[in-house]
Order: structure tokens, then C-alpha cells, then sequence
């Protein structure tokens, strides 16, 4: 079994006696499910799962129901010997986003304190956004994301003092041993190809072959597809979020990596604010994290926005160098000088922020250049720069040299992520 970070937390809150209820949110195929239902066994002698995808797609029973005693009316039917008390019984809502009436239910049912409530989704800022109640303060919204490199080397067969090892020295800022650095690298060069999509890890760690794990993440990129196909169906207008899903990786090979408004469907004088709502599925879906541009880097970031400007990013590096380099390893293994591997690196630092909690953006000014990203340094009430090298020039960063100097800004230092190895 992968070890996932976020089980800590799931089972601490479910221990701690707080009865809001958890909704564990993220992209599909990260391992939602798969963690809550562990845990959830684990701590409860009763554990019902109740799946509103497959309810909806069988016999329905859960899909037309708005009250409560309907609602435990049906979870008897399907479940009654399972049930017991608050104490013993863990009920988990799995896709709660199929039933929206669901999320405003939440709060009754915490109110009536029956069972104990678990529930997770993907889209659930869209799913909220047309919700007409939303419990508030019923409900404690947690995100997950594939596994991370740290979890990428517990799957490997890291122990916790290696780990730590490594963490104070760079906390300390020591180098490791040639050795040491070699083998972490290694470790790297992997987890860029593999990603951190459970499916695909597993797949990696029970063949150790390339081919197996491009078939599962195509069928990741199939399934985010098809969701994607069916939201444009459900829309007042054409949804055009396939096209922006496909170009992500095409314009992270450009120098700007900007999403453009004109490119969107090939007509001048198009404009970014048309397509809001293909946007917010991709970034409330999950399946691309989104980076915004600022050019006065205040803290906090978030009131220095600039709404048009936007990166769009893959949510998983595994994905990412499957549609680039499809089987072929030996542009991330050997590291050839003649490929630009910028946008994979810089790819998996946004996947890396994101999963510890950073809302990402990136420093964009006419006259004094750009910085990959910003994140708000909370210790400090300032801003951290961090800029993403994929060569042997990572000792020339003349951009982050002026950003940090601007004495306005007030940037007592910036990160220098180097891709060359």
C-alpha cells in the first residue's frame, strides 16, 4: 500500500471528536477514495460506502432524494445491518459532486449527529458555486494531490531518517556526499517519468516498465477527456475545455508559457475573460494547476493579480513527459543537452508547491523581467522568488539578481531550483 501524507490527517480529524465533516476534494484518480476507505476501515467497525457515480449510473436510489429521513430510508435499504451509532459507523459519500443536493444535506445531517460523515469529490468548487446552500460551517474542505516526491521515495523504500537526513541538510544548507546526490537524483529522473498518479506508481513499482505506465496515464488523459466532453454537454454554451486542456503542453514550450485568449479557437480579438468557465473547470477539476501573474510582488500575493495573465500547468510531471516524450526515457535519464527539458522542470516544481499548500504565481513586468514563481513567505510577511533552471547556466539568473536588489520589494532572498544533473 503507497503511503499518503493526508491519511494522518483524515484519521486525526476523525478521531478528534470535531463533527464537521471532512470533504476530501482533488483531481480524479489521486487516490481519494482509496485512502478515505482505508482509514475508514481501519477506525470504524461499520463502514458504508455509498458512491453517487455509480449510484447514478445503476438503479438510482440516492439520486432523487432532498431529505434526510429519505436519505437514511435509502442507506437502510442498502446498508441496515451495517448501521449502528455515530461512534462505530462511518458513512463515506464518495463523488459527492454527482448529487450537489448532497453538499447543502451535509449540514443537516451533521446537525442530527446520527453517523459519523466523510465525503470527497473532484469539481467541487463548480459543484459549490451552484450549490444554493452551502454549508459553511458544517464542513472542512481538504485537498489532495498525487503523491509528491517525498511519498515517491517512501514508495521507493526510504526510511524516515534518510529522509530527515536530507532535510536538515538543506535546511542547513550542506551538501550531500557525490553518492548521496546521485542516488536522490536518480530517484528524480524516475519520478519525473512515473509522476505521482497511484495508478501509475504502482504500475512502475510491479513491472519497472515504461510501456505499462504511458498505458495508464493515457488512460488518465482519456478519462480527464471524457469528463471534460460531458461538462461541455451540460453547459448553456459550447465549453471549449478540451482545446485549453490540449494546448497546455504546447504553450509550456513557449518563452512566455502564457495561455492567449486568440489561440483559444484561432480568432484576433478573442479575450481571456470569455473563457472563465473553461478555466475554472480545469483549475476546480483539478487536472491543471494555474499560475497567476503579478507585477508589484507585495504580500499578500493574491492582492496583486493580474486576472488575464494565466500559466496553465499539467497537475502531474508523469503526464507531462508522457504526451512530450511519449516511451522514450532518455531525454530525462540522460539529461541531453539538445533538449530543453524547462517546462518539465518547471512543471514538477508547481506540482511540488501546490501539494505543500502554495498558491503559486509568477513575477511578470515589461521592464524588469520575469520570475518563474512567487509564493507568500508567511514567516516573514514577505515574498519568496524561486526560479527554475534546466541547464548549466543556473549560475546566471539575472532576473531574479534585479527582483531581489529592488529594494521596494523588500526580498531577503530567492531560490535558485536547477534542473541540470
Amino acid at each position: 500500500m503507497l503511503y499518503r501524507k493526508i491519511s494522518a490527517e483524515i484519521e486525526a480529524h476523525l478521531l478528534s471528536g470535531n463533527d464537521k465533516i471532512m470533504v476530501v476534494e482533488g483531481a480524479r484518480q489521486i487516490g481519494k477514495s482509496y485512502i478515505i476507505r482505508e482509514v475508514g476501515k481501519r477506525l470504524f467497525k461499520n463502514f458504508v460506502e455509498i458512491n453517487f457515480v455509480k449510484d447514478n449510473e445503476t438503479e438510482g436510489l440516492f439520486r432523487n432524494i432532498r431529505g434526510i429521513k429519505d436519505f437514511y430510508l435509502a442507506l437502510s435499504m442498502v446498508a441496515g445491518g451495517k448501521l449502528d451509532d455515530k461512534s462505530d459507523t462511518l458513512i463515506f459519500l464518495d463523488e459527492i459532486q454527482h448529487y450537489p443536493q448532497y453538499l447543502t444535506m451535509l449540514k443537516f445531517l451533521r446537525e442530527e449527529g446520527k453517523f459519523t460523515y466523510i465525503a470527497s469529490g473532484s469539481m467541487l468548487g463548480i459543484a459549490l458555486r451552484n450549490t444554493t446552500s452551502i454549508p459553511v460551517g458544517s464542513i472542512i474542505r481538504k485537498r489532495m494531490y498525487q503523491l509528491d516526491f517525498e511519498e515517491w521515495l517512501i514508495a521507493e523504500g526510504w526510511g524516515k531518517d534518510a529522509l530527515n537526513y536530507v532535510r536538515e541538510c538543506y535546511k542547513q544548507r550542506i551538501s550531500l556526499s557525490e553518492a548521496q546526490h546521485e542516488n536522490i537524483m536518480g530517484e528524480f529522473k524516475k519520478y519525473l517519468l512515473v509522476g505521482g498518479m497511484p495508478d501509475a506508481v504502482n504500475t512502475y513499482l510491479d513491472t519497472h516498465n515504461i510501456f505499462r505506465v504511458r498505458e495508464v496515464q493515457d488512460s488518465i488523459l482519456n478519462l480527464y477527456k471524457e469528463d471534460a466532453a460531458k461538462y461541455e454537454n451540460e453547459s448553456s454554451k459550447r465549453l471549449l475545455v478540451r482545446r485549453i486542456y490540449d494546448m497546455i503542453v504546447s504553450q509550456m514550450e513557449n518563452k512566455k508559457k502564457r495561455i492567449v485568449a486568440k489561440d483559444i479557437r484561432n480568432k484576433e480579438g478573442d479575450r481571456f475573460e470569455w473563457f472563465a468557465e473553461e478555466f475554472e473547470y480545469l483549475i476546480s477539476s483539478g487536472i491543471a494547476l494555474d499560475v497567476h501573474a503579478i507585477s508589484n510582488p507585495k504580500y499578500p500575493l493574491s492582492e496583486s493579480v493580474h486576472k488575464n495573465l494565466l500559466k496553465l500547468y499539467l497537475n502531474d510531471v508523469g503526464m507531462l513527459t508522457a504526451r512530450l516524450y511519449e516511451h522514450n526515457i532518455t531525454p530525462v535519464v540522460k539529461s541531453e543537452p539538445s533538449i530543453n527539458l524547462g517546462s518539465v522542470y518547471e512543471s514538477v516544481v508547481a506540482q511540488e508547491l501546490k501539494a505543500h499548500g502554495h498558491d503559486l504565481y509568477y513575477y511578470d513586468n515589461s521592464k524588469k523581467g520575469e520570475v518563474d514563481f512567487l509564493v507568500n513567505n508567511v514567516s516573514a510577511m514577505t515574498v519568496l522568488p524561486i526560479e527554475v533552471k534546466s541547464g548549466k547556466d543556473f549560475t546566471s539568473h539575472k532576473s531574479l539578481d534585479r527582483f531581489i536588489a529592488n529594494e521596494d520589494y523588500n526580498i531577503p532572498y530567492g531560490i535558485v531550483s536547477n534542473g541540470y544533473f
